[in-house]
């Protein structure tokens, strides 16, 4: 008898351990089984949620909240985006007719309180308990109101993106990207931001160009290349160079761009002055000196060839690198690479404009990257805070010495070279243009990447242009001009 006991107890004690095991599981997948696509009783669910609202860093201005709708009996929640364009493509939008993008996805399962942690789920139990209708998380972004608005007026008309990040603890400040669209017409009229048009091949608005767009990076490469030559120990600020005004590369010659300032040939010039003239013959030699493999290790300590790293959905996010036929390509073969044009930004280099911004923070930062991140705080129905932002080292990508010295040389850009355009009064200037040429004649990609101040920099920033007729110093500069003001208050 005492033996049919204990195996009837040990038998209630599998099951009641596999029950709580089997309930843990489904508490744990309950966000992606809320996010999933193509049920209709999970989107009508979904829609009686008041689902959380996203904010601006200040915590007041509300990018996107709820309009209720009387449906059946229900209280439906609808989405409305009181910013409009503003921030379009990084805050998305959530529909019933075409679900969601943007933070909108990723960040849906607190946004509807799907999400396990405890805080939620004890707020989760209680609606239910009480028969309260469920409430989502709200969302504070580390968007700064007025820098992204004056970026978005500076972007109007072009098809381009400016990213600024927080150096120091990689907080994306400002995130725009344009075309842009209204999401409110996300849900009913979305044929009209089918129709929006820009002055580029691809001129889709509902892209973020920020993360999801690539950009020929011209000469804000550059500064990947010369991080390589300073942190490998093969170049100093003065190494020696000559400039005839081209380089040789495969029997070819290889001619400076017009976006260089100064003459057309340089002659006898040191690797700073190079840098701040925009030298593409020094560049040239410097990259068949240093080898493709070298220059590409290190534009993979900036994050190239992987995702970069943000709150974002995974498939709006795409990865810097060489492409071939426009996929990633890492050559195993150096020899398929043609060093030269690598070294200054040509060859088959495609960046998103996060991408450079990491370049130009990590140098700020005195060599370490930081990683981007967008979302502040997410707080409870009650207030408490459910999570927050956690400063993130990312990597180290060069010695401090070398992050010294490419501000020296960097500054020099903005103080004397190509980037005059991007002087701030009583603020010294760090930076780098780029104008690369796509094989169309007035429709070069332009650029610029900077870093302000230069001694304690607070903020870090890349423009990059589609179809431009002009260079990266009178395109993009004037664009980053405006916006540090704005994050620095020095235009106030």
């Amino acid at each position: 008898m005492n033996v049919q006991i204990r195996r009837l107890f040990l038998v209630l004690t599998v099951l009641f351990v596999a029950l709580v095991g089997m309930s843990t599981y489904w508490l744990w997948k309950a966000p992606d089984l809320e996010a999933r696509r193509g049920n209709p009783q999970l989107v009508v669910r979904q829609v009686t949620i008041e689902r959380g609202l996203i904010f601006a860093a200040d915590g007041k201005t509300p990018f996107a909240v709820n309009r209720t709708k009387r449906v059946q009996g229900q209280d439906w929640f609808l989405r409305r985006y009181p910013t409009d364009e503003l921030v379009a493509q990084l805050v998305g939008y959530s529909t019933i007719q075409r679900s969601r993008t943007g933070l909108e996805l990723s960040l849906n399962d607190y946004l509807t309180a799907s999400n396990a942690d405890l805080t939620t789920l004890l707020d989760r139990a209680r609606d239910t308990l009480t028969g309260q209708t469920r409430k989502g998380n709200d969302v504070v972004t580390t968007i700064r109101l007025r820098p992204q608005q004056m970026a978005m007026d500076a972007l109007a008309g072009a098809c381009g993106s400016v990213v600024a990040l927080d150096p120091q603890s990689g907080r994306v400040l400002v995130s725009a990207s344009t075309p842009s669209y209204d999401p409110n017409l996300a849900e009913d009229r979305f044929g009209q931001i089918e129709q929006i048009e820009g002055p580029c091949a691809s001129p889709s608005p509902l892209v973020n160009r920020a993360t999801g767009d690539l950009f020929i990076p011209g000469s804000t490469f550059k500064v990947v290349t010369a991080t390589a030559a300073l942190d490998s120990g093969e170049f100093t600020p003065e190494s020696r160079f000559d400039d005839p005004g081209y380089c040789t590369e495969y029997g070819k010659r290889v001619s400076n761009f017009a976006d260089q300032s100064g003459p057309e040939v340089f002659g006898n010039i040191d690797f700073a002055t190079a840098l701040e003239n925009s030298v593409n013959s020094v560049f040239c030699n410097i990259g068949k000196e240093l080898g493709p493999d070298l220059i590409l290790d290190y534009a993979e300590r900036f994050g190239f060839y992987e995702d970069p790293p943000l709150e974002t959905p995974s498939q709006e996010r795409l990865p810097s690198g060489l492409y071939n036929e426009r996929r990633l390509y890492r050559p195993a073969n150096p020899q398929d690479v043609d060093p030269g044009r690598l070294a200054f930004g040509q060859e088959r280099l495609l960046v998103t404009p996060l991408q450079m911004a990491m370049v130009a923070a990590t140098v700020a930062n005195g060599g370490v990257l930081m990683e981007p991140q967008v979302v502040e705080r997410v707080v409870s129905p009650k207030g408490k805070t459910v999570s927050r932002l956690r400063e993130q080292e990312y990597r180290k990508v060069m010695e401090p010495q070398t992050a010294a010295d490419l501000t020296d040389m960097m500054t020099r850009v903005v103080s004397s070279g190509t980037a005059t355009s991007a002087q701030i009064s009583g603020v010294e200037v760090a930076g780098k243009t780029g104008t690369a040429e796509t094989g169309q004649t007035g429709a070069n990609d332009t650029w610029f990447i900077a870093f302000a101040p230069a001694e304690d920099p607070e903020v870090a920033i890349a423009v990059g242009l589609h179809n431009q007729d002009s260079t990266g110093g009178a395109t993009a500069a004037p664009i980053a001009k405006a916006v540090m003001e704005a994050i620095l208050g020095t235009n106030a």
